[in-house]
């Protein structure tokens, strides 16, 4: 792989780091010694020092982060003191503080960000339980004195009679911060016995909680402490273990996450496992030919199976959509698929992440069809792994990825976090994961237990990607920080009502919460949701629902728009609410699974669809969108009058047509008008203005403006997430030589959540750092007048017209040239209010 890419200068750097020992710890005296012996049996003779530091300071009661790197065994310091605990308090004469404080069997909640993690963690334990219960066995414990630990899982793929038993039973439940919201903590009474006993809380991967999704975790996990405390008044709290991959600030993360100060969480970053040799390649594929513009799309040419539910038109970042330029790169997808049968052809195992669902599907079946033209006995040992699947299905391919039945894995970042997986000798990452955190998370599943392991980031074909393949520096630059808002009021308002309905909101709460007073109570209760009585804000029992209902933890929006076909009313896919109205709206091109379908009708129930033969076209929405400022939060002035502002606003979008596309070429063939439903998003923005003679002075005509402004949005859109914790999906932008409140050229980029996400803020704290990689981007790149890589954007509503490379360049050279020499240092992120 190295010679193929040097050669044909695909391969950009080769980043080595070499091997580092381990460095053993002690197992610390309150360690039960049964426990110890199990790990024994399990190869585990003594703990890393990091796991030795942080299970000591959890025991201790301590709120503690444990932030080393992939595979350095950060469960041993959740489970050692946990399972202590438990058997201590089983065993004659055990500790009489534990069992008075929390029961007779303390208990220990476990939270996860995926299924598959949890699941991981769930065999890993029974592993360790069998261990223990069959060491005493051996020493002539008769059989109703084995001193045991009983585990269950709790998430939506548990029958009820499971549930049940985990609740009357467990001493451990592993779950899901959705679990909690919707099931246990609006249950609270049903789970009375396990949450008065509750000792620990292991909050794992906790640095993937960032954004929407991390405000929203906080405040469930904040509900859930409260709780507690509520129900145990005179016992001390539970106490807090977050397991973060290696990230900047992470008792930052951590206290947000749990609602205390910073100081009160003990910090371990000191990383004591041995790591073998780790190679990470910068891969840049290849220009692609204009005669090769259908081939990127998968083994079926143009609108093939590849598609996998995905509507034409609707290009992902990593797509490898036949839609793309011809004179673009090669599809980042397609790239990962070839350099996986490479792999696979001399003997390598070897995992491909990828961005979206589809693309994981793409991956496997170009790596199948190229296999089975060379090496046909290797067919089967290739799979994908993605949301959809059933639960049963998720579990064979982890179960058969361990024992190697699986050699190659196509996954989107569900397999990222935390899944021991071993013997794995290369990953591929197609396309920026979004942060350096992600990137060192995935790039280390390859070489895990101390062997050496390759990785190679492959850069997909837009702005942000092609500029860190040539800036290694900011690839391997610290780790950020995890960026989320508690205080976001969209977020807190519905968490405020589910908390009230779970026991009355009282003055003493308000500080949990980051609240200052009780106005935004006082709101609540004006509009009808809470009712305030002398024992506290309670919840308005008379409203339809649950309180728990107002609000969806992942930011899913509205909900999946089912896709029907008309002829037999089936059911054939699903597409993503929120994005229903720009790809199944009336004559819209929907492929699925290699068939080609026309959208008869959208309505609320559903898109209905008719099998088209042959459709010889693509369509592409055409939206309008408008931005308007509700509150200036921020501004600085800069130099010649620009100006540099971060503020609320509310973003109005409408489908308004769409255009048919002639294929292969993607000639705009006719256009057609749609009269769809405005959709207002109040969020938080950054953006800065520029006088009209300013830019005329610096050359500009105003026939030259708006594209100068719309391609220096959508490259700054692109570099965004190299400072903020997001991905450019995350974030969206508006350009206008006359806006009509700053009545001057003017270009916004804001937060795609309700209410903000804290990117825009970030960007705004980091103004000059921000529109210098900006520029650099644009001109390193070597296309003539701009492509994917520096001003085109797979998601722009105007068809990507007016662009002008040039011109962006010299708006940008203006606006660094009025910026302030010096700006606040990025790492911080939004400060709890």
């Amino acid at each position: 792989m190295e010679s193929i890419g040097a050669r044909d200068g695909r391969l950009i750097h080769l980043e080595r780091t070499p091997a580092r020992p381990g460095r053993h710890g002690h197992w610390p005296a309150w360690a039960d010694a049964d426990l110890v012996a199990a790990y024994a049996r399990l190869g585990v003779t003594r703990p890393w020092t990091h796991q030795e530091e942080a299970a000591d300071a959890v025991h201790r009661g301590h709120h503690t982060v444990l932030a080393t790197g992939t595979g350095s065994g950060k469960s041993l310091a959740a489970w050692l003191p946990a399972l202590s605990d438990v058997l201590d308090a089983q065993r004659p004469g055990g500790s009489s503080a534990r069992i008075s404080s929390y029961g007779r069997r303390p208990t220990t909640l476990y939270l996860s960000p995926t299924k598959a993690l949890a699941a991981d963690q769930a065999a890993a334990l029974e592993r360790l339980v069998g261990e223990l219960e069959a060491l005493q066995r051996e020493a002539g414990a008769p059989a109703g004195s084995v001193r045991t630990v009983r585990t269950g899982t709790c998430d939506g793929d548990t029958s009820m009679p499971e549930r049940d038993w985990a609740r009357a039973h467990a001493d451990v439940v592993l779950t899901n911060p959705d679990f909690l919201h919707f099931s246990l903590l609006p249950g609270h009474e049903r789970w009375n016995r396990f949450l008065r006993c509750l000792r620990y809380v292991v909050i794992d991967e906790c640095h993937a909680y960032r954004g929407v999704l991390g405000a929203h975790v906080a405040l469930v996990v904040r509900r859930l402490l409260r709780l507690v405390r509520r129900l145990r008044p005179d016992g001390p709290g539970p106490v807090v273990l977050c397991a973060s991959a290696t990230a900047a600030e992470p008792a930052l993360t951590a206290a947000r996450l749990i609602g205390v100060e910073k100081s009160a969480v003990v910090t371990v970053t000191d990383d004591g496992a041995p790591a073998g040799e780790r190679t990470l390649a910068l891969w840049q594929p290849a220009l692609r030919e204009p005669w090769a513009t259908w081939q990127d799309s998968g083994p079926s040419g143009p609108g093939g199976s590849v598609a996998v539910g995905t509507p034409q038109g609707a290009a992902g970042p990593d797509s490898g959509d036949p839609t793309e330029d011809p004179s673009a790169r090669r599809s980042a997808v397609i790239e990962a698929a070839e350099l996986l049968v490479d792999l696979m052809s001399v003997g390598a195992r070897a995992l491909v992440f990828v961005r979206s669902r589809r693309s994981a599907e793409v991956v496997a079946e170009r790596a199948r069809h190229s296999l089975g033209l060379s090496a046909p006995e290797l067919v089967p040992a290739v799979g994908a792994y993605r949301g959809g699947y059933l639960p049963e299905e998720r579990r064979a391919l982890e179960r058969d990825l361990r024992r190697g039945a699986l050699r190659a894995l196509a996954t989107t970042n569900a397999l990222e976090l935390g899944i021991d997986v071993t013997g794995l000798d290369a990953v591929l990452i197609a396309g920026w994961p979004g942060t350096r955190v992600s990137l060192g998370q995935q790039a280390g599943r390859a070489g895990r237990a101390g062997s050496r392991g390759v990785a190679v980031l492959i850069a997909s074909d837009n702005p942000l990607d092609s500029y860190l393949v040539h800036h290694p520096e900011d690839v391997f630059a610290a780790p950020e920080a995890t960026v989320f808002d508690p205080a976001n009021p969209y977020v807190l308002a519905p968490h405020l009502c589910a908390a009230a309905s779970e026991s009355p909101l009282r003055a003493e709460d308000l500080a949990l919460f980051g609240l200052r007073d009780e106005s935004l109570l006082e709101d609540l209760a004006a509009r009808g949701a809470l009712r305030r009585r002398p024992a506290g804000w309670f919840w308005n029992t008379g409203l339809p629902g649950r309180a728990q209902d107002l609000t969806s933890l992942r930011g899913d929006g509205p909900p999946d728009v089912p896709v029907v076909e008309a002829a037999t009313g089936t059911v054939i896919g699903t597409v993503d609410g929120a994005a229903a109205g720009s790809t199944v709206h009336e004559g819209a091109v929907y492929v699925h699974q290699g068939r080609s379908y026309v959208v008869d009708a959208l309505t609320d129930e559903a898109a209905v669809v008719t099998e088209r033969r042959a459709v010889g076209y693509r369509t592409r929405a055409r939206e309008h969108t408008s931005v308007r400022v509700i509150a200036e939060r921020d501004r600085q002035q800069w130099a010649d009058g620009v100006t540099w502002s971060f503020g609320s606003v509310e973003v109005t979008s409408q489908v308004v047509g769409y255009m048919k596309q002639a294929l292969p070429g993607m000639e705009v063939i006719s256009q057609h008008p749609l009269d769809m439903p405005e959709h207002v998003l109040p969020t938080a923005a950054v953006w800065w203005t520029v006088p009209v003679e300013v830019t005329e002075a610096a050359g500009l005509t105003p026939a030259d403006l708006p594209g100068a402004l719309h391609a220096a949005e959508h490259a700054s859109i692109g570099m965004l997430p190299l400072l903020a914790t997001c991905d450019r999906w995350d974030i969206g932008g508006l350009s206008t030589a006359v806006h009509p409140q700053t009545m001057v050229p003017t270009v916004f980029v804001h937060d795609a959540q309700a209410g903000g996400a804290g990117f825009a803020e970030r960007g705004f704290r980091a103004g000059r750092e921000w529109l210098t990689a900006t520029l650099a981007v644009i001109e390193g790149c070597g296309c003539a007048a701009g492509c994917p890589s520096c001003v085109q954007s797979p998601k722009c509503g105007n068809n990507n017209e007016p662009l002008d490379k040039a011109g962006a360049a010299t708006l940008l050279r203006l606006l660094l040239a009025a910026a302030p020499g010096t700006q606040p240092a990025v790492g911080g992120g939004p400060v709890d209010r």
